[in-house]
């Protein structure tokens, strides 16, 4: 039997709260709506590159978000001591490449489980408390929440397209 991408259900958005709860919300419904747009594919499906030249497919955006969530939320967060599953120097765009649709069910559970991993490093600390990022210097937990909803709102909008070159379907 083929392996599918489970049928995901994205939550309604908060409308009210309070700040936390609603970053965290909001974070979790853009989580849950780039899962949407993978849902009911194959591994094949998802490792299918759909707009040549362009090598984007949702697969290499499912292992560029594990790489995403692992680094913010446990590396430069936490301060564990993990590395990037797909992305390093010099080659940034890794996740995008030699791409196997037979570990595709493996890769999604790895996606689901670094989420369950960053909002576990982010849980016990104030939005205020603050890392230090290489480049850019001090980034609080605030401005992290924020960056990545909008890390999944854009990788949605790809999704989206992606998913409609596959299959036709959209989010609408």
């Amino acid at each position: 039997m083929t392996w599918t991408a489970p049928e995901v259900k994205p939550p309604h958005e908060p409308f009210v709260g309070a700040e936390r709860p609603m970053l965290e919300q909001w974070l979790d419904r853009h989580r849950a709506i780039f899962l949407h747009g993978c849902s009911g594919l194959t591994g094949e499906q998802l490792a299918m590159a759909t707009a040549p030249p362009s090598n984007l497919t949702l697969l290499g955006l499912i292992r560029h978000m594990i790489d995403v969530e692992r680094v913010w939320f446990r590396i430069r967060l936490a301060g564990q001591d993990v590395q990037p599953r797909y992305a390093a120097p010099p080659n940034w765009d890794a996740a995008f490449e030699d791409l196997d649709p037979a570990r595709a069910e493996a890769e999604y559970a790895d996606l689901v489980a670094e989420m369950a991993e960053a909002r576990a490093a982010a849980a016990a600390r104030d939005l205020d408390e603050t890392f230090l990022h290489a480049q850019w210097g001090e980034i609080s937990l605030r401005w992290l929440y924020i960056h990545m909803i909008e890390e999944y709102a854009q990788h949605s909008g790809h999704a989206d397209l992606i998913r409609e070159r596959i299959d036709g379907r959209t989010n609408k």
